[in-house]
């Protein structure tokens, strides 16, 4: 028996990888597993190699991991290219009819899944559900969860009925025709009742139970998939969801929505961030909460838009000219995705500032086994707006949507109530709204709109740690590299080197204090990023003082693993180990 196996679904887009791969996901999530899964792909519709890796544990995993144990190939260039990176033990299955080139030996399971398909199902097409029966077979689960779940996706019609008798079919023959001894999960204990989401799932989930009521977004990999997400359940929730003509027009609805009171969001990544920079300054200077997802991808221009990076994160700490306040929040995990980003629209209301959701390719798309969000700790916090008797009260003077406060924060009424004339103005404005030239009205509103930043730094977190005190080293990252650290330090405790992880998710206002609370006795410091730059080590530095020691940096479009982390961190560590 082991505690964890690694899984690799490889073909070319088009053969139904990311299907295949999701279908077993939720299989085994209904078994009771903890799971990891990642997806790598290309950008083309046809063609190029893609893979759905799953890491299947009995304990709670939050990374990639390096080796694998059963590889489903649908072609001849999965065999290929993965075949190095088997384990001991490891075992190949694929379709000896349409591969009959790749070889025989130990670990080579073939079988005739497109014939298997046709006699079981009528259709050559269902071949990935045989497989999917094969490989639930080797990895020791009863058909009982699956079944049920193929006629849940299927639907329990033919199309149900036909698939579940494919999987079927994949289980027996796998069955009576594997001979290797492949080794057995442990079969896991405790509550099977975790959900299986990716990060784009959990942060349109956080939106909805947030309030948000309009979307606005033009597809962009990765982040298409939460416009997707909200646009199938629009009619059940109350949600707007607008595909305009770009990226541009997109900030500009939800602003306008804003403005009228709606809680907005939209999506992009990084090349349509740059489009809506304008917008994102225009909401700063009128004072309008929205909130902006930006799922990173590789650059600069094009760059490889299918896979994933942290290039962005000095762009929209900065992005728009001139100087106004915003948040800048990183999620790490799937949870995370989903707590930040109701955090996101109460910051935006409460400061009346844009907030940006900076997150990327790999928490976009990769999913996690997590347990069901407890939604009575959702609070919906709309800040200082004012009631239909507050504003009666205000008598000749009448309301000054930019009214200078102490805290930066005016006091917000809405276009249609009764008693307010909402005014703002793109040009600097007085505290009525209306276009000013003077110099010290320009002081004054500049002054007011900064001040909300000392509010922001109370409301963000003190960044995660992990590990001994006193550690050797610290491993300092940012956003999804969160479980591959944390890993990494459990691998590096384990062969002798102390290690502890200091870890930010809630990174403008930069929460500098509590960054060097952390860092006291951190040892020797590295910074672990998917960049070319380490820019929050730029950041932590012009923050805080503190230079990193070292760097781990990873810019190829792939994401960390544990592994690598522990690979790199050896070559620059002077000790044995």
């Amino acid at each position: 028996m082991v505690s964890e196996v690694n899984l690799i679904i490889g073909g070319e887009a088009g053969q139904g990888v990311q299907s295949a791969g999701y279908l077993m996901a939720r299989a085994l999530a209904r078994d009771g597993y903890h799971l990891f899964a990642d997806q790598d792909y290309e950008s083309r519709v046809r063609g190029g190699h893609n893979f759905f890796r799953i890491r299947i544990a009995g304990a709670e995993v939050g990374a990639v991991s390096e080796g694998v144990d059963l590889l489903l190939a649908f072609n001849r260039e999965s065999i290929d290219l993965h075949r190095g990176e088997m384990a001991a033990g490891g075992v190949i299955v694929f379709d000896h009819r349409r591969i009959n080139d790749a070889g025989v030996g130990e670990g080579l399971f073939g079988m005739p899944l497109e014939g298997l398909a046709q006699e079981s199902a009528g259709n050559k097409l269902a071949a990935n559900t045989v497989a999917l029966g094969a490989m639930m077979r080797l990895l020791g689960c009863p058909p009982g969860s699956w079944r049920g779940l193929l006629l849940e996706h299927f639907g329990s019609g033919e199309p149900g009925r036909s698939n579940a008798a494919a999987a079927d079919a994949g289980y027996e023959y796998a069955a009576a025709n594997f001979k290797g001894v492949f080794p057995q999960l442990v079969r896991p204990s405790g509550s099977s009742r975790r959900m299986l989401l990716n990060g784009n799932e959990a942060i349109a989930l956080g939106a909805m139970a947030a309030g948000c009521k309009f979307v606005a977004a033009y597809p962009m990999t990765p982040s298409t998939s939460i416009m997707e997400y909200m646009a199938g359940k629009a009619d059940e929730l109350g949600l707007v969801v607008v595909q305009p003509e770009d990226e541009i027009a997109a900030i500009n609805m939800i602003i306008g929505a804003a403005f009228a009171g709606v809680r907005t969001m939209t999506a992009t990544s990084g090349g349509g961030f740059c489009l809506m920079v304008e917008g994102l300054g225009l909401a700063g200077m009128t004072e309008t909460p929205i909130v902006v997802v930006d799922g990173q991808r590789s650059g600069p221009a094009i760059g490889l838009p299918t896979r994933t990076e942290q290039g962005d994160l000095e762009f929209v700490l900065h992005a728009a000219h001139g100087e106004f306040p915003r948040a800048v929040l990183a999620p790490g995990t799937v949870p995370d995705a989903f707590w930040l980003t109701v955090k996101a629209f109460n910051l935006a209301e409460e400061y009346q500032v844009p907030v940006v959701i900076l997150h990327d390719q790999h928490l976009a798309s990769s999913y996690a086994t997590v347990e069901p969000f407890d939604l009575s700790r959702v609070e919906v916090r709309r800040g200082r707006l004012l009631s239909a008797e507050e504003l009666a009260a205000l008598g000749e003077r009448g309301y000054r949507r930019h009214e200078i406060t102490p805290s930066g924060v005016s006091p917000r009424a809405l276009p249609l109530q009764k008693g307010a004339l909402v005014v703002t103005d793109s040009d600097e404005h007085d505290q009525e709204g209306h276009m000013i030239e003077d110099a010290a009205t320009r002081t004054a509103m500049m002054l007011k709109r900064l001040r909300k930043l000392d509010g922001l730094r109370q409301e963000i977190a003190a960044p995660a740690t992990y590990g001994p005190e006193g550690a050797d080293i610290t491993l300092i990252g940012w956003g999804s590299t969160r479980g591959a650290i944390r890993e990494a330090v459990d691998l590096a405790n384990r062969q002798g080197l102390r290690a502890r992880m200091i870890h930010l998710a809630e990174i403008w206002p930069f929460p500098a204090a509590a960054v060097t609370r952390a860092l006291e006795g951190a040892g020797t410091t590295f910074a672990v990023e998917n960049n070319a730059t380490a820019q929050l080590a730029h950041l932590l530095r012009a923050e805080t003082g503190h230079q990193v020691k070292g760097r781990i940096l990873k810019f190829d479009g792939r994401p960390f693993s544990p592994g690598y982390i522990i690979s790199k961190l050896k070559q620059e560590v002077d000790r044995s180990w």
